[in-house]
């Protein structure tokens, strides 16, 4: 019944298998992918006509991850997968990037891959697996693919790369790498690293791309074996038409591509293409398609701007190669805001603000590894005014997602720990304008912002954006790229850090590959940019504030006994729910009896500390307190005191004289100061009135509050745009100054 073939390599300790021919039949192709315990299914479609007026590749990726994988049920009232999490949004662009620019340019059929997790092992990366299954499907289906793909993930841990590293080893790496590509040249690389250098860089993608040369063996005599016969392929128009156009309009584009504003030169050029189109369609006898005459059009476009780039070295506004538009940042725009930064370069703007918040604010994630929580978020919005566009708001799309993740991956490892610095960290970047890397005006801006909001960060990060092109073994790297030019050229290689190394890496190739010589170069010609613009910013604001906002919350730490967490929270959390209600905080308790309680105002958490301190105290003989009487007996009174305890005041310890009623000296509702004298086999106290002196003062509740240091928001500034000058840069500090900088404590 099933014609099933199956490939099988021994991958880094592990069995790499493809299967195709049993499950999934009627796709053009599909493999199932296995290493470990995880299983993905890779199908690919693609229709057999393309649809009329389509002048692009309509290719749509889908990486699902499906509850029962991981032996779970999926939360909510549905009960079943719903939208796409941001995991397999990302994973989605991770398998679109690589195999994207593989297919023949001409190839307008609508095509469609869909990657489903079947079986989660977290000791194998799925997202891996996808990737590998997603190319070889495509070279199985006979669509116009043009080369095989795979990928594999790189770590660095105790200075030793590591292949493929499970999900538990990425939390002690330095480095989290994937690497895609064909046999002899580099596709993607997204990555996110602990400060590491250019060299660093560079070695972990070689030695990724050179790990995953088996797999590309395996997928390619998978295909020998079971590919079906490749579809056959039409230009889209002959090469008479390019040439047509290029004599009417070469020196018209060419003239357009000097207009150094963006708008002016997208309207100019639009015009020359209606005039083409209108030229072409009413003067010639061979009847062209006005699809046809465009994408001619766009041909000689790109080959008018690559060609003067490589000949003139000169760019569309004036720049050389190397050279970085005008930057300009300024902090403390927005009075309320707890951090706020407006990063410009060129015609690319950032409005980046920073929202300080507790425990309570962080995001709770449910992936097929469990539920975890993540302290630091970033969105990235790019609305449509930013192009001046008209076009309907809509919710974040892929894009967005992504340059999302890559700002919060260039950010994530100069952020301190949450034992260094207890809030929760939100950055919003909206993209005010864009023409060219608006990811890394993020990054920038969101560097200045979370600076000025007073969160000690190891050192500023900068971004730049760098682009390639690349004709007949010549080329010319570009720094701080536009709009245009990562439209027309080969490369959008994107590079995040500070000065002491990279902390985010991503690369996508629109050609067959690019050489290690041309990625080292990109690399050095990369960092010279970056630092250029970290020294820009660093004009504005070098170092961190020292203190936070009189707009954020105030956050005190304080530790009691474990076995008393119970009575903080009380039955049903009725207890801390009326200290949150009646004080205005926020708490939270740790397993081992550490309390954070957050307001915005002091007053606010000594009185919830004072209530918590009353319920987490242990009174012992010889305290004093004030208390109130609740009850009167003949032999005594029940005294409250600490808000939450009775102990009882025999007759005999009221007064130093005789008295004959509890009545005649006490009354309900009064307030008396009373000391314990001991405890009865209840452990209930034994109280006196009459032994109590006037200068003896209870330790216990005061000496809880005061011991509980504020972990950050004692000091709190005023915001205003004055004082925001930097002080000396990190990096170039003396020895004593940086000891002083370490002596600022956040947390106690």
């Amino acid at each position: 019944m099933f014609n099933e073939i199956v490939k099988k390599i021994e991958w880094d300790g592990k069995t790499l298998e493809l299967r195709t021919g049993k499950i999934a039949r009627q796709a053009d192709g599909a493999v199932l992918v296995t290493m470990g315990d995880s299983v993905v299914l890779c199908t690919t479609v693609s229709n057999k006509e393309i649809k009329e007026g389509v002048s692009f590749f309509p290719l749509t990726v889908h990486y699902r991850e499906m509850a029962f994988a991981a032996g779970k049920i999926p939360g909510g009232f549905l009960k079943r997968e719903g939208r796409g999490s941001e995991r397999e949004v990302l994973v989605s662009r991770l398998i679109d990037r690589p195999i994207r620019p593989l297919f023949h340019s001409t190839f307008f059929n609508e095509t469609q891959v869909i990657c489903t997790v079947l079986s989660y092992d977290p000791e194998c990366n799925t997202d891996i697996l996808a990737i590998i299954g997603s190319s070889a499907a495509l070279a199985l289906s006979g669509v116009p693919y043009l080369d095989v793909v795979a990928a594999s993930r790189v770590g660095l841990v105790n200075e030793k790369f590591v292949l493929n590293p499970s999900s538990e080893i990425l939390k002690n790496s330095k480095l989290d790498l994937v690497v895609a590509g064909t046999s002899s040249a580099v596709m993607m690389v997204e990555s996110e690293a602990d400060l590491l250098s250019e060299a660093v860089m560079l070695e972990a993608i070689k030695f990724g791309h050179e790990a995953f040369q088996p797999v590309i063996q395996i997928i390619n005599e998978l295909v020998i074996d079971a590919g079906k016969p490749k579809w056959e392929i039409c230009e889209l128009f002959p090469a008479t038409l390019k040439e047509q156009i290029r004599k009417m309009k070469e020196t018209a584009i060419r003239d357009a591509f000097t207009i150094d504003s963006k708008h002016q030169r997208m309207r100019q050029l639009q015009l020359i293409i209606s005039q083409v189109v209108e030229e072409i369609q009413n003067n010639t006898e061979t009847q062209f398609s006005e699809l046809q005459i465009k994408s001619a059009f766009e041909e000689v476009e790109a080959e008018v701007l690559r060609n003067d780039l490589l000949e003139k070295k000169i760019r569309i506004d004036g720049r050389k190669p190397t050279e970085i538009r005008q930057i300009d940042g300024q902090v403390a725009l927005l009075p309320k805001a707890h951090g706020s930064a407006l990063f410009t370069r060129g015609e690319t703007q950032g409005l980046v603000v920073v929202t300080l918040g507790t425990s309570q604010d962080e995001q709770i994630i449910d992936g097929l590894e469990g539920e975890y929580k993540e302290s630091l978020m970033l969105n990235y919005i790019f609305p449509p005014y930013s192009v001046g566009e008209s076009t309907p708001l809509r919710a974040p799309g892929r894009r967005e997602v992504g340059h999302g993740k890559l700002a919060w991956r260039a950010l994530n490892r100069v952020v301190p720990t949450k034992e260094q610095f207890p809030y929760s960290i939100r950055i919003v970047s909206e993209i005010t304008e864009s023409n060219g890397s608006s990811s890394m005006a993020t990054v920038c801006g969101a560097s200045m912002a979370l600076m000025d909001a007073g969160v000690p960060i190891k050192e500023p990060v900068s971004g730049i954006a760098m682009g390639l092109v690349k004709e007949n073994g010549r080329f010319i790297i570009l720094s701080d790229i536009l709009g245009d030019e990562d439209h027309l050229g080969d490369m959008d290689f994107k590079v995040a850090g500070g000065h002491e190394g990279i902390t985010a890496l991503q690369m996508d190739i629109k050609v067959n590959g690019i050489t290690f010589e041309i990625m080292e170069q990109a690399l050095a010609q990369a960092k010279i940019g970056r630092i250029h613009i970290l020294e820009q910013m660093c004009k504005t604001i070098a170092s961190s504030s020292l203190d936070v906002s009189q707009y954020a919350p105030v956050i005190k730490t304080f530790k009691i006994d474990k076995d008393k967490i119970r009575e903080v929270i009380g039955p049903g959390g009725k207890v801390i729910r009326e200290i949150c209600d009646s004080t205005g905080v926020k708490i939270d308790i740790a397993d081992d009896g550490t309390i954070s309680v957050s307001a915005v105002g002091k007053a606010k958490i000594d009185a919830a500390i004072t209530k918590i301190a009353a319920i987490a105290f242990d009174p012992q003989v010889g305290d004093v307190f004030d208390g109130t009487v609740v009850k009167i007996l003949e032999a005594g009174a029940f005294v409250n005191y600490l808000g939450n305890r009775d102990g009882f005041v025999h007759i005999s310890e009221i007064s130093h004289s005789k008295i004959k009623s509890v009545e005649q000296v006490l009354s309900h509702g009064e307030v008396v100061k009373v000391k314990i004298v001991g405890f009865d086999n209840k452990g209930k106290a034994k109280l006196t009135i009459k032994n109590v002196s006037d200068q003896i003062i209870a330790a216990g509740v005061e000496e809880a509050v005061a011991a509980a240091p504020a972990t950050v928001g004692n000091n709190i500034r005023e915001d205003n745009k004055d004082n925001k000058q930097p002080s000396n840069k990190k990096w170039q500090q003396t020895p004593e100054e940086q000891n002083t900088t370490k002596e600022r404590k956040y947390f106690t």
